[in-house]
């Protein structure tokens, strides 16, 4: 067991999902894109996309994170990701491989050295190529750009997506061997509170660390759902839902929404029900739609972390590419400063 292995599937899992992600009828899903079976690159248009509900224009330099994907800001059938090609990361998820390359190039990882980070990244053009950026990204930058120390500039945000980096944290930490539970915990709860200072998701955050401290020890995930205090989550009740369809739970009795805690609910279903097949439980994630890049961290890294990530996924992940450390990270003058 290895939270690398956790990193990897959270990785793959939202890849996967990256073309399906916030279609919430199944209908157009299965339209588009069929059965799915490996990654696929975005169709457009998106018949659920809302980003014709929306409009972005920064304040100024420091808050410009799209840069030349504001444009599409606005405008109908606009698909989230419509510029990434199968098997690429959406932000959150290139982030996450961000933070990882980061804590092992530096040795360390400090919340402030990591925000400088973020912040570098994030409006240097050509950075990334995702068209969407979640509302805790712009909140975070509004807040930059009217002069606010950068510990000072996460909002109260309760969305699955506060989970993302975690993955990516714990198997660099691991990486530099850093692997006592108390020290992940604390920079688990000190990475979300940065950008998302809010119970339900620092719950959230808490219990997927506990999970995957406890399968890292050689815990069976049914064992490990089962032992552990999650609240809202009930075993008698995942056993029930096992027995049906995906789309009958996710869907029916839960929300394929983002919103916490009921979004984490949805993943940890998933992980029940597919507790011994990594494949199978991260494509059925991403056939439910939703919100199943962000359940995909869950998913992915819950599976990943207990049954490892087969090599055909591994094999044509883009970001495999971007994870050797021998490769110097984007200049950044105060870090480099800092370090030097």
């Amino acid at each position: 067991m290895s939270f690398q292995n956790a990193f990897l599937g959270s990785l793959v899992a939202d890849s996967i999902s990256m073309p399906v992600h916030w279609y919430y009828n199944v209908k157009d899903l299965d339209k588009d894109y069929g059965d799915i079976s490996g990654f696929m690159p975005p169709t457009s248009p998106h018949p659920d996309s809302i980003l014709w509900r929306s409009h972005f224009e920064p304040k100024s330099p420091k808050s410009d994170i799209l840069h030349g994907q504001k444009k599409y800001w606005g405008k109908r059938g606009i698909h989230y990701h419509q510029h990434l090609k199968a098997g690429e990361n959406t932000l959150n998820l290139q982030l996450s491989a961000e933070l990882y390359r980061f804590i092992i190039l530096q040795g360390e990882f400090h919340i402030e050295h990591w925000l400088q980070r973020y912040v570098h990244v994030m409006l240097t053009p050509g950075w990334h190529n995702d068209t969407y950026a979640e509302e805790y990204h712009r909140a975070f930058f509004e807040n930059y750009a009217q002069g606010k120390p950068l510990h000072s500039c996460g909002v109260s945000d309760y969305h699955i997506g506060a989970l993302s980096l975690i993955p990516g944290l714990l198997a660099g930490l691991e990486a530099i061997g850093q692997t006592d539970p108390a020290r992940l915990m604390e920079s688990v709860l000190t990475l979300v509170r940065s950008t998302h200072d809010n119970n339900k998701a620092l719950r959230a955050a808490a219990d997927l660390t506990r999970i995957l401290i406890q399968l890292n020890q050689n815990h069976s995930i049914r064992d490990t759902i089962d032992s552990l205090p999650l609240p809202g989550v009930s075993v008698r009740q995942l056993k029930k839902w096992e027995k049906h369809l995906d789309r009958d739970i996710i869907g029916g009795k839960i929300s394929t929404a983002c919103y916490l805690p009921e979004s984490f609910l949805a993943s940890l279903f998933i992980c029940w029900k597919y507790h011994d097949n990594f494949s199978e439980g991260v494509l059925a994630n991403a056939m439910v739609g939703g919100d199943n890049c962000h359940r995909g961290v869950v998913v992915g890294s819950i599976l990943g972390i207990h049954n490892e990530v087969p090599q055909r996924w591994l094999r044509d992940l883009k970001m495999m590419n971007r994870l050797r450390c021998d490769v110097q990270l984007l200049e950044s003058p105060q870090i480099l400063k800092r370090a030097s």
